[in-house]
């Protein structure tokens, strides 16, 4: 797997420091709040792990699964839901949306069309990762760990093909690998 990684762009200690910075911005930002952390599987799966434990007040989680990439590198543009919410807690809540990679916005902007339906108090995102130069959305991050650049990444809960996902940091996928 370390062969198909052309760049790290994150170490595991950079990813760390990450964490705990934006832990502690929601932890402020979020006090006296209903606050609900939706992960967007599978991807976000470790960001959200790690995350949740740097916040450092009463918080619930839940799960979507959605997917408008299939096994490509590129969005297909089509969002479908896999997996919807578990629990009906959104209605009076505060919902950050915990995301792995903000690219296109695709995805985010339609997750945050259907869940602002439910009637929270409010939705945000958090995204370990944001990829300005790739938008087609007009979506923005309320928390973003770190800016990348137009990159095929993989690493740290992010995948191509489903492998990958538990490097533990964040790297450049070689092009021959997808190509």
């Amino acid at each position: 797997m370390i062969n198909d990684i052309e760049k790290v762009l994150l170490s595991e200690e950079q990813l760390k420091e990450i964490v705990q910075r934006l832990g502690a911005e929601i932890t402020n930002d979020y006090r006296g709040k209903k606050l609900v952390l939706v992960s967007v599987l599978k991807g976000s799966v470790i960001f959200m792990a790690d995350l949740m434990r740097e916040i450092k007040i009463p918080c619930s989680i839940d799960f979507m699964s959605v997917s408008s990439y299939g096994s490509g590198t590129k969005t297909s543009g089509v969002v479908k839901i896999i997996k919807d919410l578990d629990t009906d807690v959104v209605e009076g809540s505060d919902l950050l949306i915990v995301e792995d990679i903000l690219d296109s916005g695709v995805t985010l902007e339609y997750l945050m069309k259907i869940l602002s339906a439910r009637n929270p108090n409010s939705i945000k995102i958090c995204t370990l990762l944001d990829k300005p130069e790739r938008r087609k959305a007009n979506i923005f991050a309320d928390y973003a760990g770190a800016q990348i650049p137009d990159a095929f990444v993989v690493g740290y809960g992010l995948d191509y093909d489903e492998k990958y996902r538990n490097l533990p940091f964040v790297g450049a996928l070689k092009p021959a690998v997808y190509e």
